[in-house]
């Protein structure tokens, strides 16, 4: 029997506002730091969790705005069973 799941219920809680052209929706946005000298934060890396059923087709250098701000997207892959996308953004 297969599992299904919501995934709406993923975003419920920690989830914000992502708009991209003429589709909204809801994203999980981490905003890991990346050590890389002298223990210093040199670069900042974003990375949005979206459905890709609704923000699929974004690609490099697509615009998006995520909880009011503005980023450009800079890589896009499907996570695990392609439910999930996850964006690599740079704030525009």
């Amino acid at each position: 029997m297969a599992f299904s799941e919501d995934p709406d219920f993923f975003l419920a809680d920690f989830g914000v506002s992502v708009t991209a052209g003429a589709v909204s929706g809801v994203g999980i946005l981490d905003m890991p730091g990346e050590v890389i000298m002298d223990n210093m934060v040199v670069s900042t890396d974003y990375t949005l969790r979206v459905l890709a059923s609704e923000f699929g087709s974004l690609g490099y250098g697509s615009s998006i705005t995520v909880g009011g701000t503005a980023y450009t997207v800079r890589e896009s892959r499907l996570l695990d069973d392609g439910v999930f996308l996850a964006l690599s953004l740079q704030k525009t």
